[in-house]
């Protein structure tokens, strides 16, 4: 039987190998780092003296390919979520909270109770969002959302800053709209968020490497590919560092290249590849009780502040920055200081000393989902036969999240299926 080579084990390079191995299909996983699961991943950290993963990834009821990874690998049961979609909030200038609670079913009427809504908004506020449903490749959310009124500092920001990785005035607008679309467009369950009960590495990660290597796969780490031989429009080897025999590329094998946007354009320059990136900060705190969320809600959204989201996992309190061009060359400490300042403050929460911090920060966090970069997403096909890629930065019409690369890696599972029975 042929082989499929899939470089990269990171979220898409997990997914497209399970869906190979679910498919009966020999399968070489092979990474470059010395674990698994890229930039979602999850470390003992000694200041805390807790596991902790590297940021937070959110996962919500409309991330159907997630769902179905989950349960391939057995995994379902790593994630906890609401029962009732509910997203509070806090203004820490004004001191007002809120929580947006969207009603089960696709028609909004949420938008019309003012308990269920952002204050000082009205219905025509919320409708101007359906403008992102007619936004052009080069229109930015900002640019699609004006006259969203108190919207667009209390709902559209923080929703645009976590989901594209950017600010308002430059984010893709037409990478906005299919996530408004699958979420609040199709109601309430479609809007819970999950995250993982034990962390990234636990419960996504750990899970599918046991799978592949139950199947009729195989797992290999600390194995960078340096090149890859072609012969016409067929690759025909890869160079992988450390490999031997082991990366033996036998005429009818396939390979899939899930690695960065990076790594991809010095392997294939002639592929297109969005290579500005931005950053993301994450800072982790650990008090001395478990996090004190209003209501006892899992997540807090913080209005106007350098925070903006924060994440209770027991007695962590995590807190991520997206579009964190602005933080991410400081200090640490300085960092933390700034972040505790409104954690403390939006959990109502002040103990006598700041509590044990670690600073994260994803230089490279995603792709800059920006216009000028939704043209050079390439799609899972590349200009030689047997050789596809994954990754939440290629053309998959979703912003680079987990649902992004799942998806990816299934297509290119699909591919590499096909590529397999031709003649």
């Amino acid at each position: 039987m042929a082989t499929v080579h899939v470089i990269g084990a990171g979220i898409a390079g997990l997914s497209c190998a399970v869906e190979l191995v679910k498919a009966g299909q020999r399968v070489v996983l092979w990474e470059a780092a010395a674990q698994a699961g890229g930039r979602c991943r999850s470390f003992h950290d000694a200041t805390l003296d807790r596991t902790i993963d590297n940021g937070n990834h959110l996962i919500l009821g409309a991330n159907p390919a997630v769902f179905a990874y989950l349960e391939t690998i057995g995994a379902r049961d790593g994630l906890v979520g609401q029962t009732r979609a509910a997203f509070p909030f806090v203004d820490l200038r004004s001191g007002e909270r809120w929580t947006v609670r969207p009603n089960a079913g696709p028609v909004p009427w949420w938008i019309m109770a003012p308990g269920r809504r952002v204050p000082g908004s009205r219905v025509r506020h919320y409708l101007a969002g359906l403008a992102l449903a007619r936004a052009r490749s080069g229109d930015t959310a900002a640019s699609r959302l004006a006259g969203s009124g108190p919207l667009l500092e209390r709902l559209w920001e923080p929703f645009t800053v976590a989901v594209l990785n950017a600010a308002p005035d430059e984010a893709a607008a037409s990478l906005l709209w299919p996530v408004l679309r699958l979420t609040f467009g199709r109601g309430e369950a479609a809007c819970r968020a999950y995250l993982t009960r034990n962390g990234l590495g636990p419960d996504l990660v750990a899970p599918a490497l046991r799978y592949i290597e139950r199947g009729r796969g195989r797992v290999n780490l600390n194995r960078r590919l340096r090149s890859i031989a072609r012969d016409g429009h067929r690759v025909t080897g890869l160079d992988i560092a450390g490999a031997g025999d082991g990366a033996a590329f036998e005429a009818g094998d396939v390979a899939v290249l899930a690695v960065t946007p990076q790594v991809c354009a010095q392997l294939l320059p002639e592929v297109p590849a969005p290579l500005e990136t931005r950053p993301i900060v994450n800072a982790h705190f650990r008090l001395d009780r478990p996090v004190p969320m209003p209501g006892g809600s899992m997540i807090l959204g913080v209005i106007g502040g350098t925070a903006q989201w924060i994440f209770a996992r027991g007695d962590i309190a995590s807190v991520t920055v997206s579009a964190a061009g602005d933080l991410v060359d400081r200090p640490a400490d300085e960092i933390a200081r700034d972040i505790w300042s409104d954690v403390s403050r939006a959990l109502d929460y002040r103990p006598p000393a700041p509590p044990p911090c670690r600073i994260v920060k994803e230089k490279r966090a995603t792709f800059a989902q920006i216009p000028s970069a939704l043209p050079l997403r390439p799609p899972a096909e590349t200009p030689l036969r047997n050789l596809f890629l994954a990754g939440d930065w290629t053309a998959t019409g979703l912003p680079a999240t987990i649902e992004g690369a799942v998806r990816s890696g299934v297509t290119a599972a699909g591919h590499a299926l096909r590529a397999l029975a031709a003649p």
